[in-house]
């Protein structure tokens, strides 16, 4: 039965059946709302796991702390992990902010050198440079349209005038991807959260269907974190685990270790 279409006809022939060619046709996406859907795609590509970007070879301290007996189960877990979240936040989060805000070669750099003074940790300073040049290797690769990241990458890379630190590069990108600072913000403590989960399952502390429940679980405190700790400046950055930063920097002296940090 061939479905009828109401039109704008008298009501005398609104009964009558109509080709659907006589119909107002409904207007094409624009080329604004293509872009906008297009963008989209390319935010979540970002945060994609697949991205190679070198995350997944540190732990944040989690191999440490098992091995020094401080992360023995699943409820110790939690809270390492909430411990992370929220030293993540006071600390780098205001870089990302700031990098965001600005996304900028100029105001990238000047991040950069000071993150660089800040990290007194060898082993977390050098897991966030490794992460920081890989992703903006990955990021330059793949969103070719952005000039922006290209010129980064031909003029920076290579050179020792930055360190290419994860948490302002992550920024930078993010901002000219298409992120609105607060997205960018809760997009950094997710990437955070994920990695760390996931290094608890390659050290076996839990399973694949466990740390996807502590995933859901931890949630509710890294947006706890997120709104504690958005939209401040770099001088409000602060260390708030100095504990963890010691696991961390143990993690050089390790006998066997899986992980690069």
């Amino acid at each position: 039965m061939e479905r009828v279409m109401e039109c704008d006809y008298p009501a005398s022939k609104k009964n009558k059946v109509v080709h659907p060619m006589d119909c107002e046709m409904k207007e094409e996406p624009t080329n604004a709302a293509s872009m906008n859907q297009h963008s989209l795609w390319s935010q979540w590509q970002l945060l994609d796991s697949i991205l190679p970007t070198g995350g997944f070879a540190h732990s944040y301290g989690l191999e440490a702390a098992m091995q020094s007996r401080m992360v023995n189960n699943p409820e110790e877990l939690r809270s390492f992990v909430v411990q992370v979240l929220e030293n993540t936040g006071s600390l780098l989060l205001p870089f990302v902010f700031c990098a965001n805000k600005s996304p900028d070669a100029a105001t990238w750099v000047k991040l950069d050198q000071l993150l660089e003074a800040m990290l007194t940790n060898e082993v977390s300073r050098k897991a966030s440079m490794s992460q920081g040049s890989a992703l903006l290797r990955v990021a330059a690769s793949v969103f070719t349209e952005i000039q922006s990241l290209q010129d980064l990458r031909q003029t920076f890379l290579g050179s020792k005038i930055v360190s290419f630190h994860h948490a302002p590069i992550f920024g930078l990108i993010c901002g000219l991807v298409g992120f609105d600072s607060e997205t960018t913000q809760r997009a950094y403590m997710f990437v955070t959260m994920r990695d760390v989960i996931s290094a608890a399952t390659r050290l076996n502390l839990i399973g694949p269907l466990a740390a996807s429940v502590l995933q859901h679980q931890v949630a509710a405190d890294a947006e706890r974190m997120v709104q504690k700790w958005k939209d401040r400046g770099v001088e409000e950055a602060t260390q708030t685990s100095p504990l963890l930063d010691a696991l961390q920097g143990c993690h050089a002296y390790m006998f066997s270790r899986l992980f690069c940090s």
